[in-house]
């Protein structure tokens, strides 16, 4: 990440970013109507024989879809390429503001420019360093002002994270205390139904099947196949390292448990794929069971 002066910068400010934007279709009927359904708006102002826009739909008539509109100024792409190669490489919104001065009707002609408004001094937030950018669009429904949309983005240098403190402790409680007893004791308990004998996992107070509480508890053989998977790349937790394997596996007593797949690379893990039950050491103070891929095992395709 380097400095850029902020005079540089600065004198973005006040340039178009776009002009003489068109919107690719007038306001119509069906477009209403499907931004209504998506947002569950009733008001009856955006029906019947002389229907009004949700206001909110503004910005909606203005964007250029997969293809854009093809207005883009030099000089939003000149500030863009200023800041990533100062290591300001990523990008996230931020927020939006907007005014609206009439309403929009359905065969309104819609035309914008657009301009960068404002540049922010240098700024550290907890995603990175960065520099916020306003950008302000001028609405204009058959050449009269309806409405202005602010949008702001923070380009920025994402914060180094490492990996701090404990990894999550599991939340123990009466019900299934006596599960992690016996990981305690490196065995993986399944509960029994006294009732019916279904088997059953995650551990509850009752019977599903048959309703009855009362239980006793068999130990897993430890054989199992990937039923189910997926690989974690984001978001980034503390004591975790991504990307890593998750698994839903179904053990050969027939109860499924979600779990971590080690032994085998990420990307490497498929559904029928065999595994062994073993227990892994997270911290001095906490043991998980976790899966291993069995050596030479060839699943099914993910």
């Amino acid at each position: 990440m380097k400095d850029i002066a902020y005079e540089e910068l600065k004198a973005f400010e006040g340039r178009a970013a776009e002009e003489t934007g068109r919107g690719k279709d007038p306001v119509n009927r069906p477009m209403i109507r499907h931004w209504c359904e998506a947002m569950g708006d009733t008001n009856p102002a955006y029906g019947g024989a002389d229907p009004v826009a949700p206001p909110t739909m503004l910005q909606a008539w203005t964007m250029g879809g997969l293809s854009a509109n093809g207005g883009r100024f030099l000089a939003h792409d000149e500030l863009f390429a200023l800041l990533n190669g100062a290591g300001y490489t990523s990008v996230v919104a931020t927020d939006c503001e907007q005014e609206y001065l009439r309403a929009l009707r359905p065969g309104d002609e819609i035309t914008f420019d657009a301009v960068i408004e404002s540049v922010s001094e240098r700024k550290t937030t907890k995603l990175g360093t960065g520099h916020f950018i306003t950008t302000r669009m001028d609405v204009r429904a058959d050449g009269e002002l309806a409405g202005t949309h602010r949008f702001r983005i923070l380009k920025y240098a994402p914060a180094q994270r490492k990996p701090k403190g404990k990894r999550p402790r599991p939340v123990v409680n009466r019900d299934n205390a006596g599960f992690w007893d016996g990981v305690a004791a490196h065995r993986l308990l399944i509960q029994r139904c006294g009732g019916c004998g279904t088997l059953r996992f995650p551990w509850l107070p009752g019977c599903n099947a048959c309703g009855s509480a009362e239980w006793d508890t068999v130990g897993a053989s430890g054989e199992g196949t990937v039923y189910s998977y997926v690989v974690m790349h984001h978001p980034p937790f503390p004591a975790f390292d991504p990307p890593y394997a998750v698994g839903l596996i179904e053990l050969a007593e027939g109860v499924r448990i979600v779990s971590n797949v080690i032994g085998v690379p990420y990307d490497k893990v498929r559904i029928g794929m065999p595994v062994r039950l073993e227990f892994q050491r997270v911290d001095a103070e906490l043991e998980l069971p976790v899966f291993r891929a069995v050596d030479g095992a060839v699943g099914g395709e993910g």
